[in-house]
């Protein structure tokens, strides 16, 4: 048991950015053509090609090379909510914690819609054991967004932890209900199926252990069995020695 929630809690802290993709240009600027005059337009080009080259270094691992890029980004267009949650996520990488969760505050201030960077700064925060900022931006994040799968996963895992084992259970509820009804038309060799494997399979493994906790072995040998039919093997391992 001690062992699998350091397992998971290790998993929590280790949580990509949601949406790492390079913006090109030209996609972002025709519409806006014309509202923007001859200088703005190439401000703004100027900015998404340091943000869109960062972006290319942090997939090559070269972080410290990307952090300048985006400081050029930012120093050209400081306005821009994305830039400054990539530079979190960047220095996140770096196990600059303190720096990562600065910059996704800097995002929300310039964009206090934006979901994946209070999931992600609650990630910053739980890794630093701040449990009740934590949980304050997995319910923000949750509040935006609504299907925000991994926030209900990590904050389940949060509760799981906080001894809320009910509340732990309906948040991995959640996860298996909103995927029950968005892969009911996939078929199971879809990549999108697979992609969305492991968080399922967490979310029947965890709420198991969360069962356990409430004394419910019955239920929690069924959700193991489930997890471990996904492809979970300490969920597997579990099923043999428990149910």
């Amino acid at each position: 048991m001690k062992k699998r929630i350091t397992a998971i809690a290790a998993f929590l802290s280790l949580m990509p950015l949601a949406q790492p993709l390079v913006i090109g240009t030209a996609a972002v600027f025709t519409s806006a053509a014309v509202m923007l005059s001859a200088p703005e337009k190439a401000k703004a080009e100027s900015a998404y090609f340091y943000f869109n080259r960062g972006v290319k270094k942090v997939e090559e691992r070269d972080y410290y090379g990307a952090i300048s890029d985006f400081n050029k980004a930012i120093e050209i267009n400081p306005n821009d909510a994305v830039f400054y949650s990539y530079r979190g996520y960047t220095k996140r990488r770096l196990g600059d914690n303190y720096g990562a969760i600065s910059e996704y505050t800097k995002a929300i201030e310039i964009n206090p819609n934006d979901a994946d960077s209070y999931f992600n700064r609650g990630n910053r925060k739980y890794a630093l054991n701040d449990f009740t900022g934590s949980m304050f931006d997995y319910n923000k994040t949750i509040e935006i967004n609504p299907k925000h799968e991994r926030a209900y996963l990590n904050r389940g895992t949060l509760k799981v932890q906080l001894k809320d084992y009910y509340g732990a259970i309906s948040d991995f509820d959640k996860i298996i209900y909103i995927n029950s009804k968005e892969l009911v038309y996939l078929d199971e060799g879809n990549r999108m199926a697979k992609s969305k494997t492991p968080i399922i399979s967490s979310a029947y493994a965890n709420r198991g252990l969360a069962k356990v906790n409430i004394g419910d072995m019955k239920g929690a040998c069924f959700d193991w069995k489930k997890a471990s039919s996904l492809g979970d093997e300490d969920a597997a391992k579990w099923v043999r020695n428990q149910c």
